[in-house]
């Protein structure tokens, strides 16, 4: 079955928000901080300048990622990766994943950074096989469950 990558369009508003509430239920809880971003998308991603990307496996949204504006010229915060339970171990989060490395690149990123849990052990291996590597966490993290700050630079 081939996966298709789309942008973000409003009509998958509502996946964006029960893709990532899964596993944020799944393996944490739902920070506020989440709640905000996933009830609000456009909001706090597409109008800030960042963007949404959905896969789709047969025209049903299947995962999701996102990337959101930092503090840092040229760095996007890759966040907001999530793949049905159903359909995990299919490569959707690698493709997902690529996508977004390669969007950076065709946008002139300086890179892509991310915050994470070592809970997520499956999510850090494939992090630092796509070469992105472990830097420091500021004490300001915008995530209680963050304990691992990553980057991939260009």
């Amino acid at each position: 079955m081939t996966i298709k990558i789309i942008n973000y369009q409003p009509q998958y508003a509502k996946d964006f928000y029960n893709l990532n509430i899964e596993w944020l239920k799944t393996f944490f809880y739902v920070e506020s901080y989440d709640e905000d971003v996933l009830s609000h998308p456009d909001k706090y991603i597409i109008k800030k300048g960042g963007f949404i990307f959905f896969a789709l496996k047969d025209e049903k949204v299947v995962g999701t990622a996102a990337l959101m504006p930092t503090a840092t010229f040229g760095i996007l915060e890759l966040t907001k990766m999530a793949v049905l339970p159903e359909e995990r171990g299919q490569k959707i989060g690698q493709q997902l994943l690529q996508h977004c490395i390669d969007f950076g690149k065709t946008k002139n990123l300086k890179g892509l950074l991310l915050y994470s849990s070592r809970k997520l052990e499956n999510a850090i291996y494939l992090y630092r096989k796509y070469g992105f590597v472990e830097i420091s966490v500021e004490e300001n993290c915008p995530y209680e469950r963050c304990d691992i700050k990553m980057l991939l630079a260009y």
